[in-house]
């Protein structure tokens, strides 16, 4: 069984990107035995993020991209409210992230999850106790 992971949206854009290979390969199969195992975490955020870069970069029709988000909401997603703006706004001042990945970073934390699953950030990083791995090293 997987752990409680929080998916960044590149992991998901991968699923749909059909140049990317391996990478496509492994993000499909997270998705699947995530969504499996009940273990998938996603924010709004990721969803938004998810819809405007596969509609706009990957040419997804936006009815089936739509499809996908609601699918991809059968994930736990988490709601971001004030306090984790402002605690978004702490992480980037104390570590220097984009806001925007402070705010995932934050959202991973609300959700529970022990693991980050992203490109974005360093592998093997651990931040206030939330492991981040690049499923595709």
């Amino acid at each position: 069984m997987n752990a409680r992971s929080f998916f960044d949206t590149n992991i998901l854009v991968y699923a749909d990107d059909k140049r990317a290979g391996a990478k496509r390969s492994r993000a499909i199969d997270l998705v699947a035995e995530h969504r499996r195992d009940g273990t998938g975490v996603v924010s709004l955020q990721v969803l938004q993020e998810y819809f405007v870069t596969v509609t706009r970069k990957l040419n997804v029709d936006s009815p089936l991209a739509r499809r996908k988000v609601e699918i991809l909401a059968e994930f736990d997603v988490v709601a971001p409210e004030v306090a984790d703006i402002l605690a978004a706004i702490d992480l980037h001042r104390l570590h220097g992230f984009s806001f925007w990945d402070a705010l995932i970073l934050r959202s991973a934390q609300q959700s529970g999850c022990r693991v980050l699953l992203s490109e974005a950030f360093q592998e093997g990083r651990e931040i206030d106790g939330i492991q981040v791995v690049n499923p595709f090293r």
